[in-house]
């Protein structure tokens, strides 16, 4: 195979899927179509939630704001740094070697992917002791200490996946639009192992164990709130409705988050596991699996628009600053625009 790949290299470019090349065109169409198509969604989405939580001043009154916006900063990163394989499919030079590129590239959406992990788990930390201690909460979790909790993660994740340089093995991408990543840096079981036993498993084993108490605890007091209000009524011979636990709409969106994000991912660590026990690779997997996972950088601006009323509302004030900045910009530049009869001050009711 890589001596079919060396001898047409001069004529076609390097494909992964090996589908979709045009000789029009000269270069790969359906890599091209997807990486492009999902660079520009992560990149607008994730603009736009780092405006609303910075135009939505609700929105920083939960302590989990500072992680939901260092993934939002993150994920950013992570769709500015996918522009890297788009211009390379694209043909255009690279401004390094390609090995050096590909490693780069690697290590940073690495490093970049698993601070959103690592965010996720702490979002699940900070909430259970919300639900836990929630007389000591503002005690504990102050704003400096989330300052330096969020230093750690980008600290500690970088460090993870620093040994990759050192030829320890590729640190977990695989959809290689580079030859030299497809076919010369191959994955290492124990690094593969050293990776899931200081990234993936405890950040699983948090989030089970944290929203597994955070719900069951809700419940109790939901059923509890449920009595009581049964109790106070037969008195009073009133039907009251029953309450649910404030904390539990809020934790559910969190949920909802954390559960989309391991839906995604699951299938890439699984590819990256076999890939690394067995030494067996495929190519379309490879590629899939990793810009499946990285749809994720995505898929939260898409949970909060749906989710959150507060980051609904932020939307739309913002959407209507955008639009009424617009219009006004469009009548100071046209002076044959009619303007509405208003006060002689110019205010409007």
């Amino acid at each position: 195979m890589n001596s079919t790949w060396d001898g047409n290299q001069s004529s076609h470019p390097f494909c992964l899927l090996a589908l979709g090349y045009l000789e029009t065109v000269r270069f790969c169409l359906l890599e091209v179509l997807i990486i492009v198509f999902l660079t520009v969604l992560i990149i607008s989405g994730n603009i736009i939630v780092i405006f609303v939580f910075h135009c939505a001043p609700l929105l920083n009154h939960h302590s989990t704001s500072y992680f939901i916006q260092t993934m939002a900063y993150a994920d950013l990163l992570v769709g500015v740094s996918c522009l890297v394989p788009s211009l390379s499919l694209l043909s255009y030079p690279l401004p390094i070697e390609e090995a050096m590129t590909c490693q780069v590239f690697g290590f940073v959406v690495s490093v970049l992917k698993s601070i959103s992990m690592a965010s996720l788990a702490c979002i699940s930390i900070d909430r259970y002791i919300a639900i836990t201690k929630p007389l000591t909460y503002n005690t504990l979790v102050t704003p400096w200490r989330l300052r330096l909790c969020i230093f750690l993660i980008w600290l500690y994740s970088t460090l993870v996946f620093l040994p990759s340089f050192f030829h320890w093995g590729k640190p977990g991408y695989h959809g290689d639009v580079f030859q030299w990543c497809a076919e010369s840096w191959h994955t290492n079981s124990y690094f593969t192992l050293f990776i899931v036993m200081m990234l993936y498993a405890p950040a699983a084993l948090i989030v089970c164990f944290t929203y597994f108490n955070i719900f069951r605890i809700c419940q109790q007091h939901t059923k509890e709130i449920s009595e009581r209000q049964a109790r106070f009524s037969s008195q009073n011979g009133e039907t009251g409705e029953a309450q649910t636990c404030p904390d539990k709409r809020y934790a559910m969106v969190l949920f909802r988050i954390t559960s989309v994000f391991y839906v995604l991912w699951l299938p890439y660590i699984i590819y990256f596991l076999l890939e690394s026990s067995t030494g067996c690779s495929s190519r379309l997997a490879s590629f899939l699996t990793t810009w499946l996972a990285i749809s994720n950088s995505f898929c939260n601006c898409i949970i909060y628009s749906l989710s959150n009323s507060v980051f609904q509302r932020g939307l739309k004030g913002l959407s209507g600053s955008v639009c009424t900045s617009c219009a006004s910009h469009t009548t100071a530049k046209d002076p044959y625009t009619v303007r509405g009869k208003g006060p002689p001050n110019g205010s409007h009711i």
